[in-house]
Protein backbone atom coordinates (compact mmCIF):
# COMPACT_ATOMS: atom_id res chain seq x y z
CA UNK A 1 0.00 0.00 0.00
CA UNK A 2 2.90 2.33 0.91
CA UNK A 3 4.83 2.11 -2.23
CA UNK A 4 1.54 2.28 -4.36
CA UNK A 5 0.75 5.82 -2.44
CA UNK A 6 4.44 6.80 -3.58
CA UNK A 7 3.83 6.23 -6.60
CA UNK A 8 0.73 7.91 -7.61
CA UNK A 9 1.83 10.81 -5.51
CA UNK A 10 5.16 10.95 -7.84
CA UNK A 11 2.86 10.44 -10.66
CA UNK A 12 0.39 13.39 -10.04
CA UNK A 13 3.66 15.28 -9.28
CA UNK A 14 4.98 14.74 -12.95
CA UNK A 15 1.55 15.33 -13.92
CA UNK A 16 1.67 18.79 -12.16
CA UNK A 17 4.90 19.94 -13.54
CA UNK A 18 4.08 19.00 -16.89
CA UNK A 19 6.43 20.26 -19.29
CA UNK A 20 7.44 23.47 -17.04
CA UNK A 21 10.76 24.16 -15.61
CA UNK A 22 9.29 24.68 -12.08
CA UNK A 23 5.95 23.84 -10.48
CA UNK A 24 5.03 27.84 -10.45
CA UNK A 25 6.36 28.91 -13.68
CA UNK A 26 10.23 29.83 -14.47
CA UNK A 27 11.66 30.39 -11.44
CA UNK A 28 11.37 28.01 -8.19
CA UNK A 29 9.22 28.77 -5.17
CA UNK A 30 9.44 27.01 -1.78
CA UNK A 31 7.15 23.81 -3.13
CA UNK A 32 10.45 23.09 -5.67
CA UNK A 33 12.67 23.20 -3.05
CA UNK A 34 10.58 20.98 -0.74
CA UNK A 35 9.96 18.23 -4.12
CA UNK A 36 13.94 18.31 -4.55
CA UNK A 37 14.48 17.74 -1.09
CA UNK A 38 12.82 14.43 -1.54
CA UNK A 39 12.92 14.05 -5.37
CA UNK A 40 17.05 13.83 -4.81
CA UNK A 41 17.95 11.52 -2.60
CA UNK A 42 15.55 8.95 -4.01
CA UNK A 43 17.03 9.62 -7.94
CA UNK A 44 20.67 9.79 -6.61
CA UNK A 45 20.90 7.31 -3.67
CA UNK A 46 20.94 3.15 -4.36
CA UNK A 47 18.38 1.76 -2.69
CA UNK A 48 18.09 -2.20 -1.43
CA UNK A 49 14.40 -2.27 -2.87
CA UNK A 50 14.67 0.44 -5.96
CA UNK A 51 11.12 -0.18 -7.46
CA UNK A 52 10.34 3.39 -6.45
CA UNK A 53 13.03 4.94 -7.84
CA UNK A 54 12.36 2.98 -10.83
CA UNK A 55 9.10 4.27 -11.20
CA UNK A 56 10.81 7.98 -10.58
CA UNK A 57 13.20 7.26 -13.28
CA UNK A 58 10.24 6.84 -15.47
CA UNK A 59 8.77 9.86 -15.30
CA UNK A 60 10.57 12.04 -16.89
CA UNK A 61 9.98 15.19 -16.73
CA UNK A 62 10.57 14.75 -12.65
CA UNK A 63 14.28 13.55 -13.53
CA UNK A 64 14.97 16.40 -15.67
CA UNK A 65 13.43 18.55 -12.78
CA UNK A 66 16.09 17.07 -10.37
CA UNK A 67 18.89 17.29 -12.63
CA UNK A 68 18.24 21.08 -13.76
CA UNK A 69 17.81 21.91 -10.39
CA UNK A 70 20.77 20.05 -9.49
CA UNK A 71 23.07 21.66 -12.39
CA UNK A 72 21.86 25.21 -11.35
CA UNK A 73 22.23 25.43 -7.30
CA UNK A 74 24.44 22.47 -7.20
CA UNK A 75 27.09 22.49 -10.39
CA UNK A 76 30.20 20.32 -8.85
CA UNK A 77 27.58 17.58 -8.03
CA UNK A 78 24.35 17.27 -10.61
CA UNK A 79 26.22 18.85 -13.64
CA UNK A 80 28.50 17.64 -15.97
CA UNK A 81 31.12 19.10 -13.76
CA UNK A 82 32.04 16.62 -11.07
CA UNK A 83 34.34 18.82 -9.28
CA UNK A 84 33.87 21.10 -6.28
CA UNK A 85 34.15 24.74 -6.85
CA UNK A 86 37.92 26.47 -5.15
CA UNK A 87 35.55 27.54 -2.18
CA UNK A 88 34.32 24.51 -1.08
CA UNK A 89 35.55 22.57 1.41
CA UNK A 90 38.43 19.13 0.96
CA UNK A 91 38.54 16.31 3.19
CA UNK A 92 41.96 15.09 1.67
CA UNK A 93 43.68 15.98 -1.49
CA UNK A 94 45.01 14.04 -4.25
CA UNK A 95 48.24 13.63 -2.71
CA UNK A 96 46.68 12.18 0.68
CA UNK A 97 47.07 15.69 2.36
CA UNK A 98 44.71 16.15 4.87
CA UNK A 99 42.67 19.49 6.00
CA UNK A 100 44.83 20.10 8.80
CA UNK A 101 47.90 20.88 6.92
CA UNK A 102 45.97 22.91 4.92
CA UNK A 103 45.37 25.32 8.26
CA UNK A 104 48.33 24.75 10.85
CA UNK A 105 46.49 26.59 13.68
CA UNK A 106 43.40 24.23 13.78
CA UNK A 107 44.36 21.90 16.63
CA UNK A 108 45.82 25.31 18.62
CA UNK A 109 42.54 27.11 17.91
CA UNK A 110 40.29 24.00 19.02
CA UNK A 111 42.10 24.44 22.48
CA UNK A 112 41.77 27.81 23.20
CA UNK A 113 38.41 27.71 21.94
CA UNK A 114 37.52 25.17 24.54
CA UNK A 115 39.73 26.87 27.13
CA UNK A 116 37.76 29.91 26.48
CA UNK A 117 34.43 28.27 27.06
CA UNK A 118 35.60 26.30 29.88
CA UNK A 119 36.69 30.19 31.59
CA UNK A 120 33.38 31.70 30.24
CA UNK A 121 31.32 28.57 32.26
CA UNK A 122 33.25 28.76 35.33
CA UNK A 123 33.34 32.73 35.44
CA UNK A 124 29.42 32.53 35.02
CA UNK A 125 29.15 29.57 37.74
CA UNK A 126 31.09 32.02 40.74
CA UNK A 127 29.47 34.90 39.28
CA UNK A 128 26.35 34.26 39.85
CA UNK A 129 26.93 32.33 42.97
CA UNK A 130 26.09 28.73 41.81
CA UNK A 131 29.75 27.58 43.14
CA UNK A 132 31.26 29.28 45.86
CA UNK A 133 34.85 28.91 47.44
CA UNK A 134 35.12 28.29 51.31
CA UNK A 135 38.02 29.27 53.06
CA UNK A 136 39.17 26.58 55.67
CA UNK A 137 39.54 27.24 59.61
CA UNK A 138 36.82 30.36 61.08
CA UNK A 139 34.20 31.17 59.21
CA UNK A 140 31.71 34.09 59.65
CA UNK A 141 31.61 35.91 62.72
CA UNK A 142 34.74 33.65 63.99
CA UNK A 143 32.65 30.61 63.91
CA UNK A 144 33.93 27.17 62.15
CA UNK A 145 31.96 24.87 60.15
CA UNK A 146 30.09 22.63 61.91
CA UNK A 147 30.41 18.97 60.86
CA UNK A 148 27.30 16.74 60.12
CA UNK A 149 27.88 14.49 63.45
CA UNK A 150 28.70 17.63 65.72
CA UNK A 151 25.58 18.77 64.10
CA UNK A 152 23.47 15.94 65.47
CA UNK A 153 25.18 16.25 69.26
CA UNK A 154 24.02 20.27 69.61
CA UNK A 155 20.34 18.95 69.53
Amino acid sequence: QLYRDARECLTLLSQRLGSQKFFFGDSPASLDAFVFSRLAPLLKAKLPNGKLQQHLKSLQNLCNYCTAILSLYFPWDGGEMRDPPASAPRAAGADGSSEAEEDPHKRRNQLLSVLVGLVAMLGYAFLSGIVSIQRGGAGPAGRRPIALAEEEEEE
